[in-house]
């Protein structure tokens, strides 16, 4: 077996199993009980799939994981039990329902930071190493994070928050829409970080995993978004990561603190809109950027560019910022490859949002997200997207091959 076909069929066990869809009541941060019923059907709700009952559609074949899945328990509150025993660690075994107005505006709004700080003083892997890997530059110089002027709709279209359902509550990350080799113009792709999905060697992956882009499109403040329309939180809609893919180092080594398994720590959500309407996520927003799987050197890089919805003070999360800055190289320990490191005072929440490299918005490319940051606040880190990270987006994209 070749090096590339034994790094796919790795690969292909961290993929998340095959989506379901769920009708559910809206429900708020105080009360998420939901209380629609379902009644048994013979077959899914579209004619598709297979075996299901109304609101819920099931793939042809069902995963291990969906032999004894209740979706009435599911939709009604058991998504939320992380018991050890029920959190399954296994990618087969992992299910997002779609669950119909469960991220509603209010729920949005109070979803906490995902949030991943080390000391400002790690302890680096030094400065010798061939070309970038093995170096440590000195520290950058903080880069005040300004907002994005708004729309984002307008002036930052691939960018979005990801929210998710943790062992700890709703929390938030960002996410960015990235073209899909194998649907050129109809990407339903998102790259956001590994932790957004996964909580990497202690746990499982985690629920209700949503991309909301150009969340706040007209930079609402809090007092503005209580009154805020749905329209007006999430323009375009909320979609359902119905399938996701990681790293296996991300998976293995991945920690809550210390930096562990950063150097891999990047993800690839596949998405549907929650009201399905035909159109794929690039054509609802209006583009996607491309990915550089090349690892530029630092050399090469005049300057990047990094997006997010930083949500822990001084920020609250409801409005997107960005920093710009020339990036240096950060090594965290000899078991970690080098990373990309840019002054940047954005908090949490801002992980997972990309990082772009390039010209004009027509010619930018994503070299990186964000996965790490200090504890004051003074700088970011993120992956260097190599070929691990490269069959993370083809794995999602050639699951998906043909679909549109």
């Amino acid at each position: 077996m070749s090096a590339t076909s034994r790094r796919r069929s790795a690969l292909a066990a961290t993929a998340i199993a095959a989506a379901l869809a769920v009708t559910a009541a809206a429900c708020g941060p105080a009360d998420e009980e939901t209380g629609a019923q379902a009644s048994p059907s013979a077959t899914a709700p579209d004619g598709k799939g297979g075996p299901g009952i109304d609101g819920l559609r099931l793939p042809k074949e069902l995963p291990a994981a969906l032999k004894d899945f209740d979706p009435e328990k599911w939709k009604n509150g058991e998504w939320r039990n992380w018991d050890k025993d029920d959190w399954l660690r296994e990618a087969r075994d992992f299910v997002n329902p779609i669950i119909e107005g469960l991220w509603n505006p209010d729920r949005m709004k109070d979803a906490e930071e995902n949030d991943r700080r080390v000391d400002s003083d790690v302890d680096d892997g030094g400065t010798g190493g061939e070309g970038d890997e093995g170096v440590t530059d000195p520290d950058p110089a903080p880069k005040k994070a300004r907002p994005v002027t708004a729309p984002y709709r307008e002036n930052a279209p691939a960018v979005g928050k990801v929210f998710m359902d943790t062992p700890k509550g709703p929390m938030v990350c960002s996410g960015t829409v990235v073209e899909d080799p194998r649907s050129p113009g109809k990407s339903n792709l998102v790259a956001t970080a590994g932790h957004c999905v996964h909580a990497g060697s202690d746990g499982g992956w985690f629920r209700n995993v949503v991309f909301v882009p150009a969340y706040n499109d007209s930079a609402l403040k809090a007092s503005q978004l209580e009154q805020a329309s749905p329209a007006e939180v999430a323009p375009h809609g909320v979609f359902w990561a119905t399938w996701a893919q990681t790293t296996e180092h991300w998976i293995s080594n991945g920690a809550e603190t210390g930096g562990l398994g950063a150097s891999q720590d990047f993800a690839v959500l596949r998405v549907e809109a929650e009201d399905k309407g035909g159109k794929s996520l690039e054509e609802t927003v209006g583009t996607a950027v491309p990915v550089d799987f090349g690892k530029p050197s630092v050399a090469s890089l005049s300057s990047v560019r990094a997006y997010g919805y930083p949500a822990a003070p001084p920020f609250d999360g409801l409005t997107m910022h960005t920093c710009t800055d020339r990036p240096g190289r950060l090594t965290m320990s000899e078991s970690e490859s080098t990373m990309y490191r840019i002054g940047c005072t954005m908090t949490g929440g801002s992980s997972g949002g990309g990082w772009f490299a390039g010209g004009g918005s027509g010619e930018r490319t994503l070299v990186s997200v964000t996965s790490i940051g200090t504890i004051d606040h003074t700088w970011l880190a993120g992956p260097r997207l190599g070929e691990e990270a490269e069959g993370v987006l083809e794995g999602v994209s050639g699951k998906f091959a043909g679909e549109g």
